[in-house]
């Protein structure tokens, strides 16, 4: 399960990297569509608010894909909040097609196997919780 927890890892990371570069390249178009529309002379509030569209959009895109690089950072290091965290990121991953949606799955396969919760410090499946009564 390491082999597939360590490829789990650098799809992540891929994944993030590609939303960094989709995010940057949005800003790049945002650019050039905002210095052709002075240009032209023809820049109105449409026009503008669909600059600033691309603009925001790349931002989010760029965010989120550094978040992904994150996670596949701490899937990398066997950290327990990167679980989490790539367990939470999965779900909204399966609505992108078709990467998106096999990194989801493949996510939910890997991270929720007992031998994953066991390399990254989680209760395995079944266990009794910790009470405080013991205390």
């Amino acid at each position: 399960m390491r082999a597939h927890t360590d490829a789990l890892a650098w799809l992540h990371g891929i994944w993030g990297l590609m939303g960094v570069l989709a995010g940057l390249s949005l800003w790049v178009f945002a650019i050039g569509t905002d210095s052709a529309l002075l240009d032209l002379g023809s820049i109105g509030g449409a026009e503008h608010a669909a600059v600033w569209a691309f603009v925001a959009s790349g931002a989010v895109l760029a965010l989120l894909g550094g978040v992904m690089m994150l996670v596949g950072r701490s899937l990398g290091r066997r950290q327990g909040a990167g679980r989490v965290a790539a367990i939470a990121l999965a779900v909204p991953n399966l609505v992108i097609v078709p990467f998106g949606t096999a990194l989801g799955i493949y996510t939910f396969w890997v991270l929720m196997n007992d031998d994953a919760r066991r390399s990254f410090g989680g209760p395995l499946r079944g266990s009794p919780r910790p009470t405080l009564e013991g205390a």
